[in-house]
């Protein structure tokens, strides 16, 4: 907004609008906000213009009346708006990781028209607990003893180490004392959890004889964490869970496993490398596993901790579960996410593994239709990602429609904005002097609106 700049005379305060004044104003009084709401933006346009004039810009009723509606006309948009990810990055994070299945969509539709059993038993009309809509699935999938599942990853991790270490020792190699994402950062969760971490080995490698090493009488834990959003090549070394679960029991040191993606599947198959399953840990009898819902799992935003049932009964009793459980929409969104690995039907229903196992020739054929909305771009080979703390390095074979420079009219960066500013907006990426769409992160029932975009921009 421009505003009109006038020498400031000495009564310009006194000249400033009263609320009512502004208030009434028949631009004002149109709004479709409450009158409470009025009233705040009125309040704060005209502590605006106060400021404004001490620098010498003296604004008018006019001004002060525009900025209320542009205050209110932001507030009235305010909210998450779908976008179209054509970047080739499947679990973008910036873009909300997994988008989720038809199936999931619908039971968060049906766990919020009405009420739900969330906490009854229906069997006896008592009080229930609403872990037990999901625990069964993830014990029947995962062969843990129990379960427990709350809203993220990071919240896992917090209750869990609160739960079994408060005011003692966890054991970390320094390779896996790591900053995860949004400066979430192993050391600072211990601090906040009560327990007192314990570096052992160096960035590069770690041995088994490290943790035997560091092992003391307020030893309460070894804390495994997978290195989910980096790798480490050349000359390293670490522990696996298998060979520290020895160590674990022999000494009464509890092992906790936080494996990050929440991987269910042999990524293998897909010409990837093998990516931790719960499965594997599980089986190897760690304690505790725990991991995220809303990557490779394919689900909502959640963080899941799977163990023995003595473990999670602990988690389950500590009062901070309460502050970190999961809502009645996350949690009915999980369980038709797991119902689908339970059918084995993952690769059909879950766009994540639906985006995943799509084969080079079907890419190909989609990015061809794009194309003719665009007779100057080409289609060119290139590589997908996994993205979000999941499979660090990997990729997989894409073709791509690509926009170069010379056909940009305007510049590379104006038609990512053009397409950014669609409806709804496709979002791309820039690589090499050209402009790229992928069709692997798009759903394919998005190809219109992809089409329509181009069509326009």
């Amino acid at each position: 907004m421009a505003y009109n700049v006038r020498h400031m005379s000495d009564n310009v305060f006194r000249n400033l609008p009263s609320v009512d004044r502004v208030l009434s104003h028949a631009l004002v009084a149109e709004l479709s906000v409450s009158r409470e709401v009025k009233v705040s933006l009125c309040r704060e346009a005209i502590t605006f213009a106060r400021d404004v004039a001490r620098e010498g810009t003296e604004l008018s009723l006019e001004d002060i009346v525009t900025r209320v509606r542009e205050k209110a006309d932001m507030l009235m948009h305010v909210g998450l708006v779908r976008v179209i990810n054509a970047t080739g990055v499947i679990l973008h994070t910036n873009l909300g990781r997994s988008p989720l299945s038809k199936d999931a969509l619908s039971a968060v539709q049906q766990s919020s028209v009405g009420y739900t059993d969330l906490e009854m038993n229906l069997e006896d009309g008592k009080r229930g607990s609403r872990y037990s809509h999901v625990e069964n699935l993830l014990k029947q999938i995962t062969g843990a003893e129990a379960a427990i599942v709350v809203n993220n990853n990071a919240s896992a991790l917090l209750l869990a180490l609160a739960s079994v270490a408060q005011n003692k020792e966890v054991i970390v190699s320094r390779g896996e004392s790591v900053e995860i994402g949004g400066r979430f950062r192993i050391p600072d969760v211990m601090r906040a959890s009560g327990a007192l971490l314990k570096e052992i080995g160096t960035t590069n490698r770690t041995y088994v004889s490290d943790y035997e090493e560091a092992i003391s009488d307020n030893t309460a834990a070894f804390l495994k964490v997978h290195a989910s959003n980096f790798t480490q090549a050349g000359f390293t070394s670490s522990v696996k869970v298998e060979e520290l679960l020895p160590l674990a029991n022999s000494r009464g040191v509890f092992l906790m496993n936080d494996i990050g993606s929440g991987c269910l599947v042999d990524t293998a198959k897909y010409g990837l490398v093998s990516e931790p399953t719960v499965q594997e840990s599980v089986g190897a009898g760690v304690s505790l596993t725990l991991f995220s819902g809303d990557k490779l799992l394919g689900g909502p935003q959640a963080g899941i901790a799977v163990g023995t049932k003595k473990t999670i009964d602990q988690l389950k009793s500590n009062p901070i579960s309460r502050a970190v459980r999961i809502d009645k929409m996350d949690l009915a969104a999980l369980v038709a996410t797991l119902r689908h690995y339970l059918e084995d039907e993952f690769e059909e229903k879950i766009p994540v593994w639906q985006m995943v196992s799509a084969s080079t020739d079907e890419l190909r054929l989609r990015a061809e239709k794009w194309l003719e909305s665009v007779p100057k771009a080409e289609i060119v080979a290139g590589e997908s990602t996994i993205g979000g703390g999941s499979l660090p390095g990997q990729t997989l074979p894409t073709y791509t429609l690509a926009i170069a420079e010379s056909n940009a009219q305007g510049g590379l960066d104006h038609i990512a904005s053009r397409m950014r500013q669609a409806s709804p907006p496709v979002i791309g990426r820039i690589d090499d002097g050209r402009f790229l769409l992928d069709p692997r992160s798009v759903l394919p029932e998005e190809d219109n609106d992809v089409v329509q975009a181009l069509a326009r921009v």
